[in-house]
């Protein structure tokens, strides 16, 4: 059953995807060669815990960290570990907040210093596949509709779509309905109601959509051992279209990264 969100609810929810995206956006200037997983998540902890919030993450499921960190063949659901990120790494950072009694929860694909121009390519095509998805959701339309588009922007260029692994609806639990594949055909699946709230996130492999789960329970890989990118962002339908909750523009404001990307999803400029 889809829980519908008033606008006084949906403004909550802001609320918890906005510590996230504050948290994606402190780490990206910690992503650097050298650094380890299980460091970059003892500071999102002490953050997200700063910003008055809980680590979604910890302990849900019996997941032992607040970030799922999955670098280079890692799909999703990566372990922090010891290990140190190296120049040419890609790593997935996922990262999940309780605020107000709502979660907030997106994810976003760091490069590690200097990346192959393909590596690149990927996660360019994977972001833009995430927008491509979001301009489907509005009230009238289908899961289908999101997944379709998803799929074909990322297969015409040669991409693996993950298919086990769904975004899902959002709210005062990590997982509501709908599912939302990154797969799909037009028209199928559940309808799109005002005030619905999810999390659209393309998982998308360099080479084999087929992936595989380590002994740990817990870490995604591709088959093939090839690079994947994850982006997520947290979006309600507002008067019908979508609204993102979450943002990418703390990372940018890091990174130094120029972009509009978001300028169509919201209806008032975003003040950081």
């Amino acid at each position: 059953m889809i829980i519908q969100k008033s606008k006084e609810e949906i403004e909550l929810m802001r609320e918890a995807a906005l510590v996230v995206s504050k948290t994606l956006g402190m780490l990206a200037s910690e992503v650097k060669p050298g650094v380890t997983t299980l460091y970059l998540d003892k500071l999102a902890e002490e953050f997200i815990r700063d910003h008055q919030a809980i680590p979604g993450f910890l302990g849900l499921y019996d997941f032992p960290n607040t970030l799922c960190m999955s670098p280079n063949a890692q799909v999703v659901h990566g372990i922090p570990n010891d290990t140190p990120l190296i120049e040419g790494d890609i790593i997935s950072i996922d990262c999940g907040a309780i605020k107000n009694e709502y979660y907030g929860d997106h994810a976003y694909t760091f490069a590690v210093g200097e990346i192959k121009p393909e590596v690149e390519k990927l996660l360019r095509i994977t972001k833009e596949s995430l927008y491509v998805g979001i301009r489907e959701l509005k009230v009238g339309k289908r899961v289908g509709d999101v997944g379709f588009a998803i799929q074909q922007y990322c297969e015409a260029q040669g991409f693996g779509v993950v298919r086990e692994l769904v975004g899902h609806g959002l709210g005062k639990t990590m997982h509501e309905d709908p599912e939302m594949p990154n797969y799909g055909r037009r028209g199928r699946g559940k309808k799109f109601v005002e005030g619905m709230t999810v999390a659209i996130e393309p998982m998308i492999n360099m080479g084999t959509k087929r992936i595989e789960q380590l002994e740990d329970g817990w870490t995604i890989l591709t088959k093939d051992r090839k690079p994947s990118a994850h982006f997520e962002h947290d979006v309600a339908i507002v008067n019908g279209k979508p609204e993102l909750l979450s943002t990418f523009a703390y990372i940018y404001k890091a990174l130094g990264i120029e972009s509009d990307e978001e300028d169509e999803f919201r209806e008032k400029d975003l003040v950081l």
